[in-house]
């Protein structure tokens, strides 16, 4: 995939400033990227529970530097986290700070779908992929999954202005071409996919984190900085 490796070499390039580059861009919220991590996983794990769902293996599709493994890990109690990006040197940091016997690091282009996978897990990633290459993308996650398995595609709402102005506070977010709530789930369903629920989160910045507990019974409304679709591989997927 052509736009994967362009993508893999932007991202080898800010690998050593990635951290710092995304903390200015956050800055404006008042939290780190930690706190988003764990709290998009801990949404996500509030609605496998509602489904009766508990993951054995999950695939991270553009894992960066693993931020998410930890959480992955341990809020979906799954056994095996297997993180694919685009870019070695993002993996190379990845691998140093979370590899484990149970978190393992992969180039996409080493990496073959099994249909192993019970859940995929994915953040701020389709954003930088060319339109055109998303259907590719999408059906590698598919075809990643077990029958039934689960997607959770998460991105940054472009109805959000705050999303919007991070993002340009970013260097390597500047020409990214934002993807809605509604192409993500058009695009899912194109793919093989059931769409299950959708989601808004990210509301509220900390110096309004008071009301931050009212974001979950707003999560339906496409208010939030992100959004997740939460979608099923369908057994007759191809």
């Amino acid at each position: 995939m052509a736009g994967a490796e362009d993508g893999g070499r932007r991202f080898d390039r800010f690998h050593a400033d990635y951290d710092e580059a995304l903390s200015r861009g956050l800055w404006v919220s008042g939290e780190s990227k930690l706190y988003f991590a764990r709290e998009r996983i801990a949404f996500l794990a509030q609605c496998l529970r509602t489904l009766g769902r508990r993951p054995a293996s999950v695939l991270d599709f553009g894992c960066g530097t693993g931020t998410a493994t930890p959480f992955l890990l341990r809020e979906l109690g799954a056994q095996k986290v297997v993180g694919v990006d685009a870019s070695e040197r993002s993996l190379e940091v990845a691998r140093r700070a979370h590899g484990t016997e149970r978190a393992t690091f992969v180039s996409v282009d080493r990496f073959t779908p099994d249909g192993g996978f019970s859940l995929a897990f994915c953040n701020g990633v389709f954003h930088h992929i060319p339109p055109a290459e998303r259907a590719g993308v999408a059906s590698m996650v598919r075809d990643s999954l077990e029958p039934g398995g689960l997607f959770a595609l998460w991105d940054n709402n472009p109805w959000n202005p705050g999303a919007r102005y991070v993002m340009w506070r970013i260097p390597f977010d500047r020409d990214a071409v934002m993807i809605s709530p509604g192409e993500a789930r058009r695009l899912l369903a194109r793919e093989g996919f059931e769409i299950v629920r959708v989601d808004h989160l990210f509301l509220f910045p900390r110096f309004l984190r008071a009301l931050r507990p009212v974001e979950r019974w707003l999560s339906r409304a496409p208010l939030g900085a992100q959004f997740q679709v939460l979608a099923r591989r369908r057994a007759t997927a191809a």
